[in-house]
This record gives structure tokens, C-alpha cells and sequence, in this order.
């Protein structure tokens, strides 16, 4: 099915078309016809499911179809848990939503950063992304009023509940209108959100995509222990010595991403980043040029590799592990895909061993270590 068949306006299957955007993913199938006739949802689905333009396409159209209220009074509300998410939501908002014939401003919210900027950007704001704490600090200086919204989304709802947003979300549903529109999605649904869903959910159409089981028995795995300076240098050994013409690299923080893309390219290999600073115009430049062969390596965050669909690549290494088991196998699943093998590579420091065997057994798959300090890696 076509997005032409969901509902959408001309203008966002325009933006869609211009983003390679031609098949919409289960949740996007099903969600986006139900928010666009107003109903309440319950989505639960991993990140990667595509549930971000599933809410982003029909909130920009409904949003369209009204008047803007009076200044300071956004009138749809993402509660999202990391200033990274704020950022990437937004700049969903922002790309599909740049042929819609009424402009919609849009913008995130969060901490640890100056709020000055933010109050005085908050003028004429539609749709705010937001993070709880930053959020009710805004309300609390009257840069911001919650009285108009008309669409509530909850964004990772289980990850805010772990990082302990429960009081302040509290705060954030007191100030609300009690009629609006809720969507709330969710990897997991755990008891809390059981409680959120049942006093904030009406009738909600409840979608539950199915995470794609990885066949992990066509990825070759492999491990190195070695010293955490020595990481780089390994690093491009590998790269060198086994002649990988292409290879999706991950790291745990922007900074990393940046760093390590520096050194390879300082070393003669070709590489990009990828991570939620870049624009989505670099992103998108960046992405085209690894499918194409013109840069060897790609450098990026777990907040960006769910997204990156490349169906014949040969190789994906950890330069550094994630935290959790599922974005490992995540990660290591950019490879080994349509039937085709590929090889996985860990770089695991003598603080991450533990955690490699975590994942491991949570895996079911055991994974030979290789003393990567034994190798000569001078030169490199």
C-alpha cells in the first residue's frame, strides 16, 4: 500500500517522495489513517518501526486544516525523553512538513542548555517537542501555555518512566485539556504505562509491531579484546589488512562519532559521520555517498543506525558496545540481510567485557575473543 492511500495531502506526499520514502512501514499503515480521523493510540514498537512519521505526517495535516491560536499556546505537545529524540523529532517535523501551504513552526525543548533562547523562539510555535523538566520550567516562566493543545504525543513512554520522569509527567497531564487527541508509543508495556494507558487513553486503537527476528546465523561474529588508546589503531588495521571496501561503524556519543571519523580520515580511509548534530540534508549526504561507494566507512550513533537500510553490507563494527542487548543485535543486523552473509566486529575494551558477556547470553550465541594487544599495530 502506497502513502497515496492513507490519507495524506499532496503537499506531504511531496515532502515523502523528495525523502525516498515509498512504502509505509506496518505502523505507519495503520496509524496514520486512525490519528487523522482522531483516534486515540497505543503503539508499541521498537525504535526503527517508523512510528516517528507515523505520527509527524498526520498531526502536520490536521494541524493544517485549523486556525493558529494566540501566541505561546502550541497546540500539539511530543513528550519525548533525551534532548537527542527532541532533536530528531523535530527535524522530522521540520523536513516533512516544508511544502505544506500554511506554514507550521516547530521546535525543541530541552535541558542543558540556555532557556532564554528557547522562551524567545517559542513565539508562534505549533507543534513543541519537549523534554518534561525543560518543559515545565517554560510553563513556569509563562513562555509557554499548555490550554490549546490538541493532539498529545508520549514518545518512548518506557524509557521516560526508567529515567524517572513519572512526577513530572504528573504535572504535565494536570495542566492539559481534558479533550484532545492521545498517542503514546512505547517498546515495552509495562505496568506503570498499563496505569498511563487506562486514565489517559480513550478507546485507543492499539497497534503492536512485531520486532523482525534477526537470522544471526548469517553474521559471522568477531571479537577483540584490546586496550581502550589502542581502539583507533585497530581500528584501522582491520579496515586495512582484511580490505573492507565498506563498513558501517558505531560508536556510543556524537563526540566519538566525530572523533574517530577525523582519525580514519587522517589515516587515508575515506569516511562520514552520522549522528543527531548533522542536519538531515548532511544526513542524507552522507548516507548517499557510503550506499554509492564514495566513502568506505560510516560513522555513527545507535540514534541513527535503526534507520540505515543498506541490503548487501558486508561488514558493521563496534567500536564501542551499546548498552543494551537488542542494539546489539540491532546493530549487528545492518548486515546479514536478504540472504546474504556478513561479519560482525566488536572492539571490546577491558571495561566492556563484562558487559559482552551480558550480551552474549542474552543473545544464546558465544563469540570467540581474540587478544587484540598481541597485534602488531605500529604504523597504524
Amino acid at each position: 500500500m502506497p502513502f497515496s492511500k492513507l490519507g495524506l495531502s499532496d503537499a506531504l506526499l511531496k515532502s515523502l517522495a523528495e525523502q525516498n520514502y515509498t512504502e509505509p512501514y506496518p505502523i505507519q499503515q495503520q496509524a496514520i489513517p486512525a490519528i487523522l480521523k482522531g483516534k486515540d493510540i497505543l503503539g508499541i514498537a521498537q525504535t526503527g518501526s517508523g512510528k516517528t512519521a507515523g505520527f509527524v505526517l498526520p498531526i502536520l495535516q490536521q494541524l493544517q486544516d485549523g486556525v493558529s491560536t494566540k501566541n505561546r499556546h502550541v497546540r500539539a505537545l511530543i513528550v519525548v525523553p533525551t534532548r537527542e529524540l527532541a532533536i530528531q523529532v523535530n527535524e522530522v517535523f521540520t523536513t516533512l512538513g516544508k511544502h505544506l501551504p500554511r506554514p507550521i513552526k516547530t521546535m525543541a525543548v530541552y535541558g542543558g542548555v540556555s532557556i532564554n533562547p528557547q522562551m524567545i523562539g517559542l513565539q508562534g510555535v505549533e507543534i513543541l517537542v519537549a523534554t518534561p523538566g525543560r518543559l515545565l520550567d517554560l510553563i513556569s516562566t509563562n513562555a509557554v501555555s499548555l490550554s490549546a493543545i490538541k493532539i498529545l504525543v508520549l514518545d518512548e513512554a518506557d524509557k521516560m518512566l526508567n529515567l524517572g520522569f513519572k512526577e513530572e509527567m504528573t504535572k504535565i497531564f494536570e495542566l492539559l485539556p481534558k479533550q484532545r487527541q492521545n498517542l503514546l508509543f512505547s517498546a515495552t508495556l509495562s505496568d506503570d504505562l498499563n496505569n498511563i494507558n487506562r486514565n489517559l487513553l480513550r478507546d485507543p486503537l492499539v497497534i503492536k509491531v512485531e520486532e523482525e527476528i534477526q537470522n544471526l546465523d548469517l553474521i559471522k561474529q568477531v571479537a577483540f579484546t584490546i586496550a581502550e588508546e589502542k581502539k583507533g589503531p585497530l581500528l584501522r588495521y582491520l579496515i586495512r589488512e582484511q580490505n573492507i571496501e565498506q563498513v558501517l561503524i558505531f560508536t556510543s556519543s556524537v563526540h566519538r562519532t566525530d572523533a574517530v571519523t577525523l582519525k580514519l580520515n587522517q589515516n587515508g580511509i575515506n569516511a562520514i559521520a552520522i549522528h543527531s548534530k548533522k542536519s538531515q540534508d548532511a544526513r542524507n549526504q552522507a548516507l548517499e555517498l557510503f550506499k554509492s561507494g564514495k566513502v568506505k566507512a560510516l560513522v555513527a550513533t545507535d540514534l541513527l543506525g535503526r534507520g540505515i537500510d543498506i541490503k548487501y553490507l558486508p561488514y558493521v563494527i563496534n567500536y564501542e558496545l551499546p548498552r543494551s542487548p537488542k542494539d546489539y543485535i540491532h546493530r549487528i543486523g545492518r548486515t546479514g540481510r536478504a540472504e546474504s552473509s556478513g561479519e560482525a566486529i566488536s572492539l571490546i575494551s577491558p571495561e566492556e567485557e563484562h558487559h559482552f558477556k551480558v550480551i552474549q547470553k542474552k543473545m544464546g550465541k558465544r563469540v570467540a575473543l581474540t587478544d587484540g594487544n598481541e597485534i602488531n599495530l605500529k604504523g597504524y
